[in-house]
């Protein structure tokens, strides 16, 4: 069976799709069509949506699943009388909240993911900024000003991981690759010392040798950096580190970005400096 389903919001429309996507996700015997509209802030826009959510009510043989933030009431009456099943999630919400605070809510547009606060806004920024200038080992006489130092081999979900904790947690993450100039005479992996005076910084990524080499294909097909005995003999070495050295790690293989980034916060206790938006 395949639904769709409509993230209408006159914001940003991140609120309404992060949501539903957590809540269609429970159902994983249903395709699910997902189809994002930020700012449908005009009663035109509103108008037009609504045909084409008709349209597709009359193509699917089913009714949409319309999931709303939506504040400007006659903009919410428009979208309302398309054929669907809502999920108004401001009306759901705040009408309760409203009542336990004895006050009334603001229902400003975009207020969640506006700039809001300077301070906050330039600190996510700031964090960004030092995750892309300390990626990859690039700096690493930055390390003092890092929150955490994200350490394992190459394409392990490092980058990624870095740029998500400075995003949406203002995290300063630096990170750092293994490589073969890391391992001393006995070829075992040893921090070089820009880690080591960083020790207690250090969070270690580690990930399954078949899926680092089916990533490290797509980047360079046929060559030793992705065959199996490679990526094998560099997990194996970084991961003796880890327990070596008692540096907590994480197996990115089975999880996402999200996932990786709040257990690696819980983990090593991490101070966000606001909450993902």
């Amino acid at each position: 069976m395949t639904r769709t389903a409509f993230f209408i919001s006159d914001g940003t429309g991140i609120t309404a799709e992060t949501l539903g996507r957590s809540l269609l996700a429970q159902f994983e015997n249903i395709e699910i069509r997902m189809v994002t509209k930020p700012y449908i802030d005009t009663t035109d826009k509103a108008k037009a949506l609504a045909e084409v959510i008709e349209a597709t009510a009359v193509r699917d043989g089913e009714q949409p699943i319309i999931i709303d933030t939506i504040v400007d009431e006659t903009v919410r009456r428009i979208i309302s009388a398309a054929p669907g099943f809502k999920v108004d999630i401001f009306s759901t919400f705040l009408a309760p909240l409203e009542e336990e605070l004895k006050t009334h809510s603001t229902y400003s547009v975009g207020r969640t993911h506006s700039i809001g606060r300077d301070d906050i806004y330039m600190n996510r920024i700031d964090s960004v900024h030092f995750a892309l200038d300390n990626d990859d080992g690039a700096r690493t006489h930055q390390y003092d000003k890092a929150d955490v130092i994200l350490v394992g081999v190459s394409r392990c979900g490092k980058t990624p991981t870095s740029l998500y904790l400075a995003l949406q947690f203002g995290i300063r993450a630096a990170n750092y690759p293994f490589t073969e100039d890391d391992l001393d005479e006995d070829g075992n992996l040893k921090l070089p010392q820009a880690l080591a005076a960083q020790r207690h910084k250090l969070f270690g990524l580690t990930i399954d040798a078949r899926r680092l080499a089916a990533i490290r294909s797509e980047r360079r097909p046929n060559s030793r950096y992705c065959s199996m005995d490679q990526c094998m003999r560099e997990i194996q070495q970084a991961e003796a580190l880890f327990r070596r050295m008692h540096i907590p790690f994480i197996d990115t293989t089975r999880f996402s970005i999200e996932e990786i980034s709040t257990r690696m916060i819980a983990e090593a206790g991490l101070q966000r400096r606001f909450s993902p938006r």
